[in-house]
């Protein structure tokens, strides 16, 4: 499967701690918020990820999902890379809406996959945001500040 997705416009960056209440809600940072409301977006879309062992969810407004949909649909159905995909990433993905608030409601089984109680670290990622665990985005920050050298010299920095 092409590991490449075409993206909507680099828009989430920085990382912002927030806390879920006790009805499953979280606050969208302001600055995710205001790029959401420039691309006229109250709707999200939240889904499983993983990086290495650790768990989170992908965030994207529901135009930047279309995208991720449109690829899908353009390929072969009877892959089976293809079907493990969507089984991993379309099939658990959740519609989420924005309230007046600016909170969105992160739905039992997408913050138990992720392992969210109740501090939640936000982190941007150009086309689509992630939500994690504080303490889990803590591990996989300093994992990645152990592979720092490696990592930067690969992006040429």
């Amino acid at each position: 499967m092409d590991e490449s997705f075409p993206t909507v416009g680099g828009m989430f960056r920085g990382h912002f701690e927030h806390a879920v209440d006790d009805k499953g809600r979280v606050a969208i940072p302001i600055q995710f918020r205001e790029a959401l409301s420039g691309l006229q977006e109250e709707r999200l879309v939240a889904t499983k990820f993983w990086i290495r062992e650790s768990h989170c969810l992908d965030v994207y407004s529901l135009s930047g999902w279309r995208v991720i949909e449109d690829r899908v649909r353009a390929m072969d159905p009877f892959d089976e890379d293809v079907v493990s995909f969507c089984n991993l990433y379309v099939a658990p993905a959740q519609e989420l809406r924005l309230d007046v608030q600016g909170r969105i409601l992160l739905p039992p089984l997408l913050r138990e996959h992720a392992g969210i109680k109740r501090d939640v670290t936000i982190t941007g990622d150009v086309d689509k945001f992630r939500i994690w665990d504080r303490q889990v985005w803590q591990e996989v920050l300093a994992e990645d500040e152990r592979r720092a050298r490696d990592v930067f010299r690969r992006f040429g920095r």
